[in-house]
Parts: C-alpha cells; sequence; structure tokens
C-alpha cells in the first residue's frame, strides 16, 4: 500500500476547521436572532412628524378560541382584585393561561408574560416572557408591540435600549394600539423640545395622538388629553373628557375631577362643589384599589353639573357598584328547576333533566304492574276526551319507579276515569351548557354586577331622545367597519328619560347615532320625598 497516496494534515488544521464551524455557527445563530421580532428592523421615532393617522386596535387584534378565551377568563377571575392578594392563585393562572397561550390566545400569551417577568405562579424568567410577547407580535397584536417597547426601555430580557422602544412604541401606535398613543401623545405636548426630559414639541401630532386614544376608551388617553385642554376656553370639554377617563376605569381622571371641584390648581376651573369632589376622591380611591373596574354608567351616581346629584349614602361600595357595567339575566335561568323542588317520587336534582326523547323507545305499561326498568315514568289516561281528562294528564309529572316496583295509582283515579297507562321516559340527564346558568366572568372579577332581567323589552335608535330613565346599552350592525370598536361590554350609559343618547363622534368615533341601536337594561334612580333621587343598586342574588 502507498502511504503517500493519502494527503497530510498540515499543522494547524484541526483548529482552523473548528475556528470556521465556529464562525458558521455564529452566523447562523446571529442570523436567527436578527430574525427574531425583538430584533427586528425599526424606523427611528421622528417626534417632529407632520403626518400621522389614527387606527383603532379592535380593528387588528385577531380572533381567540373559544376554550382558549374560558381558560383566560377563568385566570382572571383566580387573580381578580378583588380578592385579597394571599388570596390570588397566580400559580393556577398561569397554568390556565399556559393552556390557553398554546391555542394562540394572545392575551393569555401577555398575562403570562407578565407573570414571568414578575415571578408570580411561575419562576422568573424574562426570556420566556420575550418569547410570549413574540408570539403575539407575530400575530399581529398591536399591544405585544407596545409592551416589547417598554421592555426595551427597562431592559427586560433585552438590551435595554431607549431609542428602539420609542420605535416599537412608535410602531404600536400607528397599529391603533391606545397605551402607545397615549403616552407619545403626552410627550409630542411639551412647550419646546427636551430630549433630556424626553418631551418635545408637536402639538398638532400629539394632541391627534390623544384624541385616538381617547375614542378608544383608553383612561390613559383621556387623563393627558384632558391635562392638556386650555382653560377656561375649553372648560366643559376638559371636564368631560376627565369624566370620561373615570368612566374608563382612571385613577387620575378621578384626581383630577376631585381637585377641580375642590377649587382647582388653576383659574377659569369649575365652581367649588365639595359634594362632587368627595364623590370624585371616594371613587379614585376605589379605581386604585381594582385598576380594572369601568364605570360606563357613572351618571347614575355622579352626573356632571348642573345635573343635581342623587342621594348617597357615603358608602364607597354604593358608587362603585351603582356605576359599574351590568347583565341583565334572566330568572328563569336561574331559579331552581321546579322538579328540584318537588318531593318524594317527583323529585330531580338541580342540573338534572329528563331526556326530550324517551329512553330506549315508546316503553309503556298497565296500572297493577311492575315496572321493568328504573326510572321516570309518566302517568297518562290512554284516550282523554273530555277537557277534565286532558286536563289531569297535563298536571301530571314524572315520577320514580325502580325496577321491581308495583305502580301506584293516583289518588283521583276512579272507575270512570279511564284506561290509566305509565309511559317511561328515563333517566336523568346532566342539563345542556346553553340551558344552565353561567356567571360571567367578570361578575367575580368584580368589574360587573349581575341584574334583575328588565321588566320590558324596551329598544330606541340613538337619534331620538331616551323613552326611559335607566342604563342602556349601545351597539352598530357587525357589518359595520367600526363593529369591533364600538360593541363592547362597557359601551352602556345611564340616561335621562328625554335625554340624548351618547353621540361616539363626541368622542372621535365616526358613527352616526342614527346607527346604533340601544337596548333597556332599567336600573332608574327613585326619586325621594323631598324630590331629589336615591342611588338604587338591585344586584342581582339567585
Amino acid at each position: 500500500m502507498n502511504n503517500e497516496s493519502t494527503p497530510k494534515a498540515f499543522p494547524g488544521e484541526g483548529i482552523l476547521k473548528t475556528v470556521s464551524l465556529a464562525i458558521t455557527l455564529y452566523l447562523f445563530l446571529n442570523s436567527c436572532m436578527n430574525s427574531l421580532p425583538r430584533n427586528m428592523p425599526l424606523a427611528t421615532f421622528d417626534p417632529h412628524m407632520k403626518i400621522w393617522m389614527c387606527r383603532y386596535e379592535k380593528s387588528a387584534e385577531p380572533q381567540l378560541d373559544a376554550d382558549a378565551e374560558q381558560w383566560f377568563r377563568e385566570g382572571l377571575a383566580l387573580t381578580s382584585f378583588e380578592l385579597w392578594p394571599d388570596d390570588r392563585q397566580f400559580n393556577k393562572a398561569a397554568a390556565l393561561w399556559t393552556k390557553a397561550a398554546e391555542k394562540e390566545h394572545w392575551k393569555a400569551m401577555l398575562n403570562l408574560a407578565s407573570l414571568y417577568v414578575d415571578g408570580k405562579g411561575v419562576t422568573r424568567d424574562t426570556e420566556r416572557a420575550v418569547q410570549l410577547v413574540e408570539e403575539a407580535m407575530r400575530k399581529g397584536v398591536p399591544k405585544a408591540f407596545d409592551l416589547m417597547g417598554t421592555y426595551h426601555i427597562n431592559g427586560t430580557g433585552v438590551k435595554q435600549d431607549a431609542t428602539r422602544a420609542y420605535a416599537f412604541w412608535t410602531l404600536a401606535a400607528e397599529m391603533g394600539n391606545a397605551d402607545a398613543q397615549a403616552h407619545l401623545g403626552a410627550k409630542l405636548m411639551a412647550a419646546y423640545d427636551d430630549t433630556k426630559g424626553t418631551v418635545w414639541s408637536n402639538s398638532v401630532i400629539g394632541r391627534k395622538m390623544l384624541e385616538c386614544s381617547y375614542a378608544q376608551e383608553n383612561g390613559n388617553g383621556a387623563s393627558e388629553l384632558g391635562l392638556r385642554i386650555a382653560l377656561p376656553e375649553e372648560l366643559e370639554r376638559s371636564l368631560k373628557v376627565y369624566h370620561d377617563g373615570v368612566k374608563f376605569g382612571n385613577e387620575m381622571s378621578a384626581i383630577h375631577m376631585a381637585v377641580e371641584f375642590r377649587g382647582g390648581l388653576e383659574p377659569g376651573g369649575p365652581r367649588p362643589d365639595p359634594d362632587r369632589a368627595e364623590r370624585y376622591s371616594a371613587i379614585a380611591d376605589m379605581l386604585r384599589l381594582n385598576p380594572d373596574l369601568r364605570l360606563p354608567n357613572l351618571d347614575k351616581v355622579l352626573p356632571l353639573p348642573p345635573a343635581i346629584l342623587p342621594y348617597w349614602d357615603g358608602e364607597k361600595e354604593t358608587l362603585i357598584n351603582g356605576a359599574k357595567p351590568v347583565k341583565a339575566t334572566s330568572l328563569a335561568d336561574i331559579k331552581p328547576s321546579p322538579a328540584s323542588l318537588r318531593q318524594g317520587r317527583a323529585h330531580i336534582p338541580d342540573g338534572l333533566v329528563l331526556p326530550d326523547e324517551p329512553q330506549g323507545g315508546h316503553l309503556i305499561q298497565h296500572l297493577h304492574t311492575d315496572a321493568t326498568i328504573s326510572g321516570f315514568w309518566l302517568a297518562q289516561l290512554a284516550k282523554p276526551y273530555t277537557p277534565k281528562q286532558v286536563a289531569w294528564n297535563a298536571a301530571q309529572v314524572p315520577m320514580y319507579y325502580a325496577q321491581g316496583e308495583s305502580f301506584t295509582p293516583p289518588e283521583d283515579i276512579t272507575k270512570e276515569s279511564g284506561i290509566l297507562r305509565f309511559h317511561y321516559l328515563g333517566t336523568p340527564v346532566p342539563k345542556p351548557p346553553a340551558a344552565r346558568h353561567v356567571p360571567d366572568w367578570r361578575v367575580p372579577q368584580g368589574v360587573l354586577r349581575e341584574i334583575p332581567v328588565p321588566s320590558r323589552d324596551l329598544r330606541s335608535s340613538g337619534l331620538l331622545t331616551a323613552p326611559a330613565t335607566g342604563f342602556w346599552h349601545g351597539e352598530v350592525d357587525p357589518a359595520h367597519p367600526l363593529a369591533k370598536v364600538f360593541n363592547q361590554w362597557t359601551r352602556q350609559a345611564y340616561v335621562e328619560e328625554g335625554q340624548p343618547f351618547p353621540d361616539p363622534r363626541d368622542r372621535g368615533l365616526d358613527i352616526s347615532p342614527k346607527d346604533i341601536q340601544w337596548q333597556w337594561l332599567d336600573q332608574a334612580n327613585q326619586p325621594l320625598p323631598s324630590g331629589r333621587k336615591d342611588i338604587t343598586i338591585r344586584n342581582f342574588s339567585p
């Protein structure tokens, strides 16, 4: 064998191969890292931009899987601000949100990311948090881009970089995220540029961003907008925007209103009104404890002047409960079933019902025989032809007989009644989900309360004045271009009889009142003998 035909390795060849492999691996990993959403190329934030278009994030948010949405809501209830801190079960919420995230539920992804950042219910893992936000970014969720900006400004799981943070916030605002619009809008409303203070003078674009955020019912947007409305020229608008901010659940808006009605911090404010100031201050305290609260029916307990304030018992809970959104629930859905109230053979436990069709076909037995199968049997006259016989048949209820038991003749049966038969109906089965009352997830979360079903079905076009005092819920046709923005559970309003319904155009939404159908939900305040009104709260209690 000729060994000279085999090439000899030159000195250092192994080292070069290792270096080459390392370079190839570095380039590959660098390419992968650069392709991650956290490292995506971004346009630099331009504080002196001349053009900016308002968009709404609801229009861009992807649809959610129904099962995943249920898990997400259960997690919210477990971490509700209504619970004492020690009673909040973040570990169970994390498990539920992990299941939901696996079904691409973007809200669960972002909530789960927050748990990983804070180490609540899971081991703290900022890299996992960033990955979850990236998953939502790939789905085009505007809120995810806003959160990635926050991660960059704080250095959470990524290199701290204010330039990229502002670039992400700019992109999120352009996509419609209301939080980013409020944040950047406030930064652009300065009288002059101060890069060290990170504020700039671009009031035209800044105002547009704040108005867009406010139109999306964003509390921060309302608070920042109200702060920058000139007084006394726009006093009425300023108070209206702050008042709406309280409806949107913004604590700072409530504090502003409390200060204004105590005498204000600047000339041109409203006349001092200690009663109103006290109520806004009480609501601010409650919003601090539960930032998830939304108070669309604030006018029920705290209308703007010149409206007269209804009587208040001084309890903070009364104000909050009166202003919360409501859900009217049919009593028939939640009262115990009639069969569960019966005794003896006729009792069927609540939550169970007999099947719509008899089990095993139409099995019929005669009186004085033994039941061939256990279950519920219905006594019926074979050929009812008199009104009394027909009424008797209709009054019968199913009775339980075990296999081998003899059928018992009813006490009011006589020889003249006719031939009696027992018809087999079957054994009880669980009530179908559609027929069972399932409380809204926002009820245990404390942001919504349940009320009895309205005493009458009353609807009205937005062009008309309210035909009755109380809570009204508005919706537009699902085909309307702004349906996803407007048709929200917070779109309720307390309107006095004869007063106009809210006009979305006052909040910057291009929706004509004629396109809105309002549904009455009852809950009017009751007049006292003195003529003043009393705040009435009628929570549902089963």
